[in-house]
């Protein structure tokens, strides 16, 4: 069906994208994301997409902003034929077209964190204008006007990986907006955000349609569709109905718009509660107990929470709710012991898993930690991350199985959890080739199906079509009902707190309120009334920082003579060239005010791999006076000697290493590499991609990171032996990671593409600007000057 209804003043504007019979299949044509579609969008026009999860929704955006070509029919965008079916030469596709066009389109991704580039927030949003080639000055206007569009001026120098969800959102919505487009595809740029931030998201789009930018938004949020021009529904790849909100939106017969469930969807009565566990009968125990909790982040100078306090009894549900980056996912991930507190005593579900009642034996914290996965199931805020089997059905599976249950309940609890979110279709796909909110769906299930007593979600409905909020909605009172214990986080869903008995409230990790849940929520709505400019003043007293004497080198002179340093430890051989090295390098922490503690949790490993070494030169090496043996072994004053200068040689390298790393970001890295390997171009050799690959593979090592850790703990949280089994489970667990984490790899590497692509990086086919330039000062040359002397003084010393 194509568009019926299109307002006079719209239709009466240019045409940005025109497509036409465009059909799109992921699997060979078996099933069509997109089918025969066809639709325009206007300059200065805001278009919202609704549609159910898997109707095509993020697609079509795909598609619209050029990142994606269809199987079959015609796509105009920005004035450009990129892609036609020809009846004489067959599919035709102009790669220049699209390059030119995708210059002029914005696109934020449904995940912001696949689409961040770099490691420091301005030079994230200050990738997109490089690769436009635009001036540095302009450049130098736009990036903050960009920040503070959406909110984040006062952190424009922190790292992004390390911020929460919704402020991932801003950013990536950051980086399209400082490129000045001519059409804007939002992919769900609300979904993590709280009414606040989804409410700012709002005020950009409404200017950007006044300066003339046609913006695309998906979103499954009514509320914002009712502030756009016009509305768009897909159902199976296909638009059932287009026109004005005020036309669309009071239908009844699109299930995209309709929050309750349909029919086929089980009732409370339809529901097998033959395998369903009971909460803890003695009510008196509370199944969740928090006295004085706080927790930090590591290498993070304020708490993520502080001093909290909660108690909730068996079969209460609790809500978590507060704004972006409040530490909400981190209280979370605390209750299901997936993390550790710095301070304060937890109990759940009967078992203490912090505080002076923790077992001090390591076997008895294993086992309660096995107890644990039995009873408490979680539900976190990204669902990829969750999801690692073959298909949905052994991915439901994983937990049952770990519970120790036969294949025939098994397959009971997989059916029944399938039934009960309405996914039994999806039984034999790939978790991976499913939309968003069917992930998130199937995430649920897998949780479900291992009947927890308690059930901790982070942020349950996030990314979901009303009908399957309500369908969730629906099966956290049926749990309630059965006496499971819930706490969820949100960002103040009525539908989801009218279940709540209580409400926690938290702003920047500490307790603002506790108790009643309609009191709590009242507060939150008066600290979202807080005035933003006090806000942003009070973020910029917290966030300003006093940068080291050594993080304002030029990053050119550091690793230049950083590497000259630990490559010349090699040379130490005597006592007064290693108490020389020693000085230096003592003088060099102090100029960085480097965190020593930081540092040593970073290098501890190969700190480790020091003591061994230096232990084996101890009782191998046998010049020197003899002073014990043990059997084959002896000890020699030459073998301390020698000990002591391995180890120490070492030592220097990794800590000089790591200084370097912590007083330089991957992007002065980037930089400073570029600079240096510039003459090489000369040779052909393309310097820019070179320097590119080493900025994404210093982005790129933390995020597998970060995936290998949300694999373990996804199975850990389900039961899986990786956690708590024995040294053989563990290793045997550990090894079987290796796909799925081979395949996260794979997935953000093809997400990081896409987000070149859309940020319009084109390799060295381009001229790139500069964001940042490079200049050696006084201070730079002073230091250059002081290491020379001392690498001269440490090689020449024993000439003398």
């Amino acid at each position: 069906m194509t568009e019926s209804t299109v307002s006079d003043s719209t239709a009466s504007k240019a045409t940005v994208a025109r497509l036409s019979q465009v059909s799109f299949s992921y699997d060979g044509g078996q099933t069509w994301a997109l089918d025969h579609l066809s639709m325009e969008v206007h300059a200065g026009e805001h278009l919202c997409i609704l549609g159910a999860n898997g109707s095509g929704k993020s697609t079509l955006g795909s598609i619209l902003s050029g990142a994606t070509a269809p199987d079959h029919g015609q796509v105009e965008l920005m004035g450009r034929a990129v892609c036609s079916d020809n009846p004489d030469q067959g599919r035709q596709i102009d790669a220049e077209a699209y390059r030119q066009a995708r210059r002029s389109i914005g696109m934020v991704f449904q995940n912001p964190e696949d689409q961040i580039v770099t490691t420091v927030v301005q030079d994230d949003v200050a990738f997109g204008p490089e690769n436009l080639g635009l001036p540095r000055q302009k450049m130098l206007s736009c990036v903050p006007a960009a920040l503070k569009q959406v909110d984040l001026q006062a952190r424009m120098n922190d790292d992004p990986t390390r911020m929460s969800g919704g402020q991932q959102q801003r950013l990536a919505l950051a980086g399209s907006l400082a490129m000045n487009p001519g059409m804007m595809v939002l992919d769900e740029p609300g979904a993590m955000l709280d009414a606040a931030g989804r409410q700012e998201i709002q005020s950009i789009l409404c200017r950007l349609t006044a300066q003339g930018t046609a913006v695309v938004h998906i979103t499954h949020l009514l509320e914002q569709a009712r502030q756009a021009d016009r509305v768009l529904v897909l159902d199976h790849g296909r638009i059932v109905a287009s026109g004005r909100p005020d036309q669309i939106l009071t239908r009844q017969d699109l299930p995209a718009l309709v929050g309750e469930p349909d029919q086929n969807r089980p009732t409370q009565n339809g529901v097998s509660d033959t395998d369903a566990k009971t909460a803890v009968d003695d009510h008196a125990v509370p199944m969740v107990k928090l006295s004085d909790v706080s927790y930090s982040f590591p290498d993070a100078d304020s708490k993520a929470l502080s001093q909290v306090n909660l108690e909730l009894a068996a079969g209460q549900t609790l809500a978590i709710i507060g704004r972006n980056g409040s530490g909400k996912s981190t209280l979370a991930r605390l209750i299901c012991a997936l993390a550790a507190p710095d301070s304060g005593s937890i109990q759940v579900a009967g078992l203490p898993l912090a505080g002076p009642d923790r077992p001090k034996a390591k076997h008895l914290r294993r086992q309660n930690l096995k107890l644990l996965r039995q009873r408490v199931g979680y539900v976190m805020q990204y669902p990829e991350h969750q999801l690692f089997a073959d298909t949905v059905a052994q991915d439901i599976a994983y937990g049952p199985h770990n519970l120790g249950y036969g294949p025939e309940q098994v397959q009971q609890r997989v059916d029944d959890a399938m039934k009960l979110l309405g996914i039994s279709d999806l039984a034999d796909r790939s978790p991976f080739e499913l939309s968003g909110g069917q992930r998130r769906l199937v995430a649920i299930a897998g949780v479900v199906a291992c009947s927890p007593q308690l059930l901790v979600l982070d942020e349950a409905t996030a990314s979901l079509d009303p009908q399957a909020c309500a369908g969730i909605i629906r099966l956290l009172r049926v749990l309630h009902q059965r006496g499971v214990t819930i706490v969820m986080s949100t960002h103040a869903d009525r539908e989801a707190l009218d279940l709540a008995d209580q409400a926690l409230l938290l702003e920047h990790g500490k307790t603002l309120a506790y108790g009643p849940t309609t009191q709590v929520v009242e507060r939150y709505h008066q600290l979202l009334a807080t005035d933003a400019t006090e806000q942003v003043a009070d973020h910029t007293q917290t966030d300003q920082k006093p940068v080291s004497l050594l993080a304002r080198l030029d990053p050119r002179a550091k690793m230049v003579t950083f590497l000259l340093a630990m490559f010349t430890a090699f040379a130490i051989s005597t006592p007064a060239q290693l108490i020389l090295a020693l000085v230096v390098t003592v003088g060099l922490f102090a100029a960085a005010r480097a965190p020593l503690r930081s540092i040593l949790n970073s290098v501890k490993g190969f700190l480790a791999l020091m003591l061994l070494l230096a232990l084996f030169n101890l009782l191998v090496t046998q010049t020197g006076r003899r002073l014990a043996a043990w059997g084959p072994f002896v000890l020699t004053t030459g073998g301390i000697w020698v000990a002591v200068l391995y180890a120490c040689r070492f030592m220097l390298i990794i800590f000089l290493g790591a200084l370097l790393v912590e007083t330089t970001t991957p992007t002065q890295m980037t930089d400073a590499c570029e600079s240096l390997l510039s003459p090489l171009s000369r040779l052909g050799i393309h310097t820019n991609e070179i320097a590119l690959v080493l900025s994404l593979a210093l982005r790129f090592i933390p995020t597998l990171g970060r995936e290998v850790q949300a694999i373990v703990e996804a199975q850990a949280a389900r039961g899986g032996s990786i956690e708590s089994g024995s040294l053989s489970q563990r290793l045997h667990a550990a090894i079987a990671i290796t796909v799925p984490v081979f395949a996260g790899a794979l997935r953000h590497a093809d997400n990081l593409s896409r987000a070149l692509d859309a940020r319009c990086y084109e390799g060295s086919r381009q001229e790139r600007t500069h964001y940042r330039l490079l200049q050696l000062g006084r201070m730079d040359i002073l230091f250059i000057a002081l290491m020379a002397l001392y690498l001269l003084a440490l090689l020449l010393h024993p000439l003398f």
